[in-house]
């Protein structure tokens, strides 16, 4: 399976931001806002997302955990 790139992800992370509530990040603010860019950081946002029924930010998470460390850093300096 082909790793989504950094062009095909804005688009949806751009989207996120503009939920209300999501200024900062929301519930992936830990990856996109502060940079922390391990997987288990992701699986922590991604936990939080479903316990709080954020489908965007599952799909997100799902799509940032198919990318490399490296995109994931790219994605926080272009959003955060």
């Amino acid at each position: 399976m082909k790793k989504p790139t950094v062009p095909q992800i804005l688009p949806l992370v751009n989207k996120y931001y503009s939920r209300i509530g999501n200024g900062s990040g929301g519930n992936l603010h830990i990856v996109l806002d502060d940079g922390n860019v391990e997987d288990h950081h992701v699986l922590f946002c991604k936990k939080q997302c479903i316990e709080k029924n954020d489908v965007e930010g599952v799909l997100l998470s799902n799509l940032l955990l198919e990318m490399s460390k490296t995109q994931r850093k790219k994605i926080h300096k272009i959003s955060g």
